[in-house]
């Protein structure tokens, strides 16, 4: 699993493009776009930290490539920028880093595998983030589309677009490969779709059923940039132990609930606190307990619920598995977070279909109306090519359509 954290120490880990939080992390091949890559460690001890990169495939699998034809400068770097938490009553050393560095570039288009690991030993692995890095050789034209199917024009979303391959020494419509997203979520991306049409240099992908996404409703939220001032979703906080524990509002089943339109982050994570300057070393941390309400109160029979979102790593995973508590009657989750603004949503996976991507139908609803963020990722392989090339790149908003 590409994005994991392996030490109980390590929270707050987010990597995003330079002054944007609510971006994926993407970066142009030969240019000066930087990514922010900020990390805490529970303790009050400074560590050394260090990061390496991976090439990858299309699925995240390594590349058969030497790390010396992918990296320009040094295949491991150390990270020096730190600061130990000044205000906040939870120990912790925040660490952070502009990515790529000039000592260390990655040199060829791709999938990477950011490797963040202890004393310079691969083996004391902290965790690890996706990045990508694009060099633009095709066009790619997108819409979002009603479905023509009566029974699904209400409730999903149809994505359609058409990539221009005059850039490309195209043989086979093989050679390419797509990857579709919806709210950066990697759990549900479809893949592996092959082009309805070829015309001349233009692969057009527009099957009415290969690019079909669930609109799902906007996401939940915790207002959680201040743990003194209580948000409306907040329903009490315990400030007898260090750190606090903060107990979220039930959160209830709403498929059954009209449509209502309002400003979400789709699933983004926001570090920011209202009552620091800098909410990267001067926010606290607190547990926040989680729950949702299933119908009944009774656990669904043959279904495991998940909280997806950032919030929980954008996952299908033990870090975003809920539990059935029969003394609340409801599904809980406790997290370690730090102050911010989190999005998230509930999902269930059927226990018969483990393949089968978690689905919101039941916990949240589908509006077609929802408002909602798709990337298309373009992957290339020459003929004598070892690893898949990222060509392109588009992203589009269901509601803007750009």
């Amino acid at each position: 699993m590409p994005d994991r954290i392996y030490s109980s120490s390590i929270n707050g880990v987010k990597l995003f493009q330079q002054n944007n939080q609510f971006s994926p992390p993407i970066i142009q091949l030969n240019s000066g776009d930087q990514l922010e890559l900020h990390f805490d460690d529970l303790g009050a001890t400074p560590k050394n930290y260090f990061y390496t990169y991976e090439l990858c495939n299309a699925d995240w699998t390594p590349a058969n490539v030497t790390v010396f034809d992918y990296l320009k400068g040094f295949n491991q770097m150390r990270i020096s920028q730190y600061r130990v938490a000044s205000i906040a009553a939870m120990k912790y050393v925040h660490y952070q880093v502009l990515l790529p560095e000039r000592n260390a570039m990655p040199i060829l288009s791709g999938n990477y595998l950011l490797k963040v690991y202890r004393d310079g030993d691969t083996s004391k692995l902290a965790f690890t983030k996706r990045l990508m890095v694009v060099d633009k050789q095709v066009f790619i034209g997108a819409q979002i589309q009603v479905p023509y199917d009566n029974q699904l024009a209400r409730t999903h979303q149809k994505l359609q677009f058409s990539i221009e391959t005059k850039q490309l020494n195209l043989l086979s419509p093989q050679q390419v490969k797509v990857v579709a997203m919806q709210n950066n979520r990697w759990d549900d991306a479809i893949v592996n779709k092959q082009p309805v049409f070829i015309k001349g240099n233009l692969l057009e992908y527009n099957g009415e059923i290969d690019f079909l996404f669930p609109a799902g409703k906007e996401y939940r939220w915790a207002d959680l940039m201040s743990f003194r001032f209580e948000s409306d979703r907040i329903a009490k906080v315990d400030r007898v132990q260090e750190p606090n524990t903060v107990y979220m509002k039930p959160d209830q089943v709403r498929s059954n609930f009209a449509y209502i339109n309002f400003a979400d982050r789709n699933g983004y994570t926001e570090i920011n606190s209202s009552e620091s300057v800098n909410p990267w070393w001067q926010s606290d941390y607190a547990w926040v307990h989680f729950s949702f309400v299933p119908s009944g109160k009774q656990a669904i029979a043959g279904q495991t619920v998940y909280m997806i979102g950032e919030i929980t790593g954008n996952q299908i995973s033990d870090s975003s598995l809920m539990h059935f508590s029969t003394l609340e009657g409801a599904y809980t989750k406790d997290l370690l977070l730090k102050q911010g603004y989190y999005s998230y949503a509930y999902a269930l996976k059927d226990n018969r279909e483990p393949k089968d991507a978690a689905d919101v139908s039941v916990t949240e609803g589908n509006y077609w109306e929802t408002e909602n963020d798709y990337l298309i990722l373009v992957y290339y392989r020459s003929l004598s090519g070892r690893h898949d090339e990222l060509v392109g790149i588009a992203a589009i908003n269901s509601r803007l359509g750009r």
